[in-house]
């Protein structure tokens, strides 16, 4: 609540330099560690978490030694602890700390989870990012930074400074993020794009993806990108992408029979329509549980989540997500305004879910969406409630069969 207050108050040049000084000062303290690893920083609307995880295992694969920072954990070498912070990019001093650690620990690369919000507050800097990837760009974070165009000019930051450029060519947004100067230049598509730079294909790989959805074969073609502007060897990236079985949170299914249950961390209209139209079910209902997370943020999406539901779900829960300090009854109203089909409104998650999974029969695919595997709901004077959605699953499923 202070520090909301303080936000307010205080003029915009005084919050950047302090905003500013942290990064700076972190990256003196600690020596620059980021100058002795090859960074690689993977931004975008969706898909950052993912493209992480499959190119640490890409680079694990070939041999090399690797960290890595999302919003799902962290990792350097092979150990790996959960991001518990409920930010993707660590403020303060925390990611040139954790630079510093990974270089003591003979890491040769860093990926890390580059966010438009990161940017805004400077958590980028003081950081030598080699290469910056794009993986897609819709609306997300309107009212934060006060526009769409603004929006895109925030991720922009992170390619001005890179040696190497990555993005996916079948983004409406790509030809303005490969308009900055750079060394090298790569572009990624599902189809037959023709450039003066190289452009990889899914054919280029031949790759077996074990996760599910055409977004995700776009967010494996970014991994392979990178991998290949690396030299590595197609081997090393198919073996390392085909590793891969799930990512924590992403289209995780955490119920297999006599029904599947999806949790999944969409939450922005884009992720959500993707992730109804990859597991829609040809036989049997699909029940949806959803609500709108970041409450007092992007008010938007609240129509076009009741809109994308109402279109795809044939049992639609509307139920509590992070409401921070706005009230859930009103977030959840807000979306049941939009939603023409017929709906539950459940306030209690942990009993909508329980609800959703009493609905489903053989055939059935329930999914829950917003939260994915974080640990934590954030509800009024930012309390963090412990949270899994997965465990809550498992729970009731056990409890029924």
């Amino acid at each position: 609540m202070i520090k909301s207050l303080i936000k307010k108050i205080l003029p915009r040049f005084i919050l950047n330099w302090y905003y500013q000084f942290f990064p700076a000062l972190g990256a003196l303290i600690y020596g620059f560690p980021s100058k002795k690893l090859t960074v690689i920083g993977i931004t975008g609307t969706n898909g950052k978490s993912t493209v992480v995880e499959l190119l640490t295992s890409i680079f694990q694969q070939a041999g090399l030694s690797v960290c890595s920072i999302s919003s799902i954990r962290f990792q350097i070498k092979d150990k790996v602890w959960q991001n518990k912070l409920k930010m993707t990019m660590p403020g303060r001093m925390r990611i040139q700390k954790f630079l510093r650690k990974a270089v003591n620990q003979g890491c040769e690369y860093a990926v890390l989870e580059v966010t438009s919000e990161g940017i805004k507050q400077f958590r980028h800097q003081g950081i030598d990012f080699k290469t910056a990837v794009l993986t897609n760009l819709t609306k997300e974070h309107i009212e934060s930074h006060g526009s769409f165009e603004n929006y895109k000019k925030a991720k922009a930051e992170l390619f001005k400074k890179a040696d190497v450029l990555i993005v996916n060519l079948d983004d409406k947004n790509s030809d303005y993020f490969l308009s900055f100067n750079a060394e090298k230049k790569y572009g990624y598509t599902l189809k037959n794009e023709k450039r003066d730079f190289k452009v990889f294909k899914p054919e280029d790989i031949g790759f077996n993806l074990k996760l599910k959805g055409e977004f995700n074969v776009y967010n494996a073609l970014a991994s392979a990108s990178v991998a290949l502007s690396e030299n590595i060897s197609i081997q090393d990236i198919r073996v390392g992408l085909e590793k891969v079985e799930y990512i924590s949170g992403r289209l995780e299914k955490v119920i297999h029979k006599p029904f599947s249950v999806f949790v999944d961390y969409a939450h922005t209209p884009d992720a959500l329509e993707n992730v109804y139209k990859t597991i829609k079910p040809e036989q049997g209902r699909m029940i949806c549980v959803l609500g709108s997370c970041g409450g007092g943020r992007d008010k938007w999406k609240r129509k076009e989540f009741g809109e994308i539901s109402s279109k795809y779900c044939d049992e639609i829960i509307l139920t509590n997500e992070d409401p921070y300090n706005e009230d859930p009854n009103q977030i959840i109203e807000d979306i049941s305004k939009h939603t023409i089909k017929q709906h539950k409104k459940i306030i209690d998650r942990k009993e909508a879910i329980k609800q959703a999974i009493g609905l489903a029969d053989n055939n059935d695919v329930v999914i829950i969406t917003g939260k994915g595997s974080e640990p934590w709901m954030v509800v009024k004077d930012n309390k963090k409630i412990p949270w899994d959605d997965r465990e809550i699953v498992r729970e009731n499923f056990n409890r029924t069969n």
